[in-house]
């Protein structure tokens, strides 16, 4: 008598749902690259770079190749010999540690705290620190490379080192932040060469990397922090003017720097409008690029339409 013989079921494999699904947590923005293209899907990305590298270009010149267009750094420069800029945050802790400022330094300080007011504190974090760069290699190698958890600090923590660094200048007579500020040590790294500069800038990326996801940005900096106190009457905004054709993909919660400034306006969570007005949102356009609906665009704070 034959006895008809069993193989076990085959395990069927990975849906190609699934399998999409975990590229997209990956590699967020692959269907707005399908839907709008490669140039569009990353347009807003690329200006970014473009802003954060001409401002550093404008002042490496000089000690690069004697071309002085901007003389000094982020915190304090000088313009064409004319135009002084002064970093608001430096001159806080400047009057708090008692030293009467130069009234260049306090005109400096006024234009450029008068720029972040009208348009958006933030924009200093998303489209000219030269840093954020450096901790957006970190989340895309960090996606890249599936990392998962992390000890993340809390959103308050920036605030509360923000008035520990004023604190710690009035104590101490000196500016407290230029100590182990990340912006100061990448210039000094890029001129200087390697040292002690490299050596925190490295230690913000490694940070991000394999300890906390945006830790740093979004958690940490007490520059990002003051900058946010600015953004709150910002006049540039996003706004998700068209969140009836959220598919829920997730790619714009998995790029954005700041992700709880989403859901409000996405969601209508505790608000009607499509608007984002979280003072921590920075205007870097990310969700707007990696969008395949188009759900997000730039505009004003004062528009508050619905598609």
């Amino acid at each position: 008598m034959n006895t008809a013989s069993h193989t076990p079921a085959a395990v069927p494999p990975a849906s190609a749902e699934s399998a999409s699904r975990a590229s997209v947590m990956t590699r967020p923005g692959a269907d707005a690259v399908k839907v709008k293209g490669w140039l569009r899907a990353h347009k807003w990305l690329l200006l970014r770079r473009l802003s954060q590298l001409g401002i550093l270009a404008l002042f490496m010149f000089g000690p690069w190749f004697g071309l002085w267009i901007v003389k000094g750094n982020l915190s304090s420069s000088l313009t064409l010999g004319v135009l002084p800029l002064t970093d608001p945050y430096l001159l806080l802790q400047s009057i708090a540690a008692g030293q009467v400022p130069y009234k260049e330094a306090l005109l400096g300080g006024g234009i450029v705290a008068a720029f972040y007011l009208l348009l958006g504190g933030r924009l200093f974090c998303s489209w000219v620190c030269p840093v954020n760069m450096v901790t957006d290699a970190a989340a895309w190698l960090r996606r890249r490379l599936g990392i998962k958890g992390g000890k993340v600090p809390s959103e308050y923590t920036r605030y509360w080192l923000l008035g520990l660094t004023v604190l710690a200048s009035a104590l101490t007579g000196s500016i407290a932040w230029e100590w182990v500020n990340p912006v100061s040590m990448l210039h000094r790294g890029l001129i200087f060469g390697f040292g002690l500069s490299w050596g925190i800038v490295l230690s913000v990326f490694l940070y991000d990397l394999l300890f906390a996801s945006r830790g740093w940005c979004g958690h940490v900096c007490p520059m990002g922090a003051f900058y946010g106190v600015l953004n709150s009457a910002a006049l540039i905004r996003v706004t998700a003017d068209k969140r009836s054709g959220c598919d829920d993909c997730m790619d714009c919660f998995a790029v954005c720097p700041e992700p709880q400034v989403i859901r409000p306006a996405l969601k209508a969570v505790a608000q009607d409008h499509p608007l984002i007005l979280d003072k921590d949102c920075t205007s870097c356009g990310r969700c707007i690029d990696v969008c395949g609906k188009d759900v997000f665009r730039l505009t004003t704070r004062f528009d508050r339409s619905e598609s």
